[in-house]
């Protein structure tokens, strides 16, 4: 039975790896996998309670499709009401060197509240109102990547790993937070520092006098612009005040939230009568345009990896490093560079698999109750793992979403990108690794 499943996995996984050259969507792969993970577990594994196992992980991963869900909704909203050109209004600089720092920490930010995908998307439509050279483009988009998942690693609402850790309890905000801004932050700096000094050397210091355009979606006013986006943006910052207060899980937050904004949107629309029904961006319309093949692929490996967990191959892993490697911080370090090959999420999640959080009782009769400390809630692990596993994906252009989409819509080579960005993403992450082990020799002396 294992060997099986280690061969469907591994198979499954090249499949979704290869998705562009076998042409077959990476979600079709995933479910495909899943499906064939679980019946081989249910035909040749203990079959009593393999109902019972499969509806405890489908329910966890339920949670985090919900909120991933209505989280894309809300910026969808946001989007298709011109929300994010009231950013770009406000960049007027035409220094390269100022541009870019601009740029970065935007981009830094704004993908702390929002998914890596869209705020990359939005960043570079944003370059080409302003830059007309691809090839200056191309400079401002790696450092754009970087940006965004840096950004990505310290918000609980970040980045889909970040968001699963969040949801299982593995860390909780503000320990995430505290913890990881810095590094994250250091991740960004140590490459644009040095881009921005190479840039400013070779390509001049100026911009074209090109000046920036506001478009807003017809029937959309700047007023109701304005509106959607702060509504949809201090709702997503509210998510994780909720789950505090309340103790609910994030997914009632944010589906919270989207209803409110639902009900803000019939409301205007209803009193809009002159314009034409086709053009109105309710919540309804926003829906059909939810990429569900994503959902989807999330459903197929996060099922295709519980397959894993619950045949045990996951525990005798865990139990090998744990006997061999023994380091939080070469486990986590080795994730963040597989991330720049592989696919983070099945990565996160094989982790969580492989370490449940440990408990004070179980720390407390371990044998070595200092290395199991390092996996209990907001544990060492899980912070360097949350790091590593977002900031990791920028040193190749394939390994993160934000990546893999300023490819497509740049058309940026994988070479250029590796010799021009992956050293300079490489020795940010290694510097931000270096951050987080000051701050466990801080914290382990207060």
């Amino acid at each position: 039975m294992i060997t099986w499943i280690i061969v469907i996995f591994v198979l499954g996984y090249a499949c979704i790896a290869l998705e562009h050259k076998l042409k077959i969507d990476k979600a079709a792969s995933s479910l495909v996998m899943f499906g064939l993970i679980w019946s081989v577990y249910a035909l040749m594994g203990p079959q009593a309670d393999t109902g019972a196992q499969l509806m405890e992980h489908l329910g966890s991963t339920c949670e985090t499709l919900l909120f991933l869900i209505g989280a894309m909704t809300i910026v969808d909203l946001i989007d298709m009401h011109g929300g994010f050109y009231i950013i770009t209004q406000y960049i007027t600089t035409r220094n390269k060197f100022r541009l870019l720092w601009l740029m970065a920490g935007i981009t830094f930010f704004m993908s702390a509240v929002l998914d890596n995908m869209t705020t990359t998307i939005v960043m570079i439509m944003m370059l080409r109102k302003i830059i007309a050279k691809p090839q200056d483009r191309w400079i401002f988009s790696g450092i754009i990547i970087i940006a965004a998942n840096s950004g990505g690693a310290w918000s609980p609402i970040g980045d889909v790993t970040t968001i699963m850790l969040w949801m299982r309890g593995h860390v909780t905000t503000v320990p995430l937070m505290a913890y990881l801004v810095l590094p994250c932050l250091v991740s960004l700096f140590v490459p644009l520092f040095i881009t921005s000094f190479q840039f400013r050397k070779s390509h001049g210091d100026n911009l074209s006098s090109q000046p920036l355009e506001l478009r807003l979606p017809q029937g959309v006013g700047k007023r109701f612009s304005r509106g959607i986006f702060f509504a949809g943006v201090l709702g997503l910052l509210s998510v994780p005040v909720f789950k505090t207060l309340t103790g609910l899980p994030p997914y009632v937050g944010v589906m919270f939230v989207l209803g409110g904004l639902w009900v803000i949107t019939e409301i205007v629309y209803g009193r809009k009568r002159e314009i034409e029904e086709s053009i109105k961006n309710r919540v309804s319309k926003v829906l059909k345009h939810i990429d569900m093949p994503t959902i989807l692929f999330f459903l197929g490996i996060l099922m295709s990896v519980a397959g894993l967990q619950s045949a045990g191959i996951l525990g005798s892993v865990a139990n090998y490093l744990d006997q061999n490697v023994h380091e939080v911080f070469t486990i986590s370090t080795a994730v963040g560079m597989l991330s720049s090959v592989v696919d983070n999420v099945p990565l996160v999640a094989g982790c969580m698999g492989m370490y449940p959080i440990a408990s004070p009782e179980v720390i407390a009769a371990s044998a070595d109750p200092a290395y199991l400390q390092a996996f209990a809630q907001n544990g060492l692990f899980w912070l360097l793992l949350t790091y590593c596993a977002g900031v990791g994906g920028s040193i190749l252009i394939i390994g993160s979403a934000a990546g893999v989409i300023a490819m497509g819509l740049e058309r940026i080579d994988f070479g250029w990108y590796f010799k021009h960005v992956s050293l300079l993403a490489l020795l940010g992450y290694l510097a931000g690794v270096v951050v987080i082990y000051l701050e466990s020799l801080f914290w382990m002396t207060v």
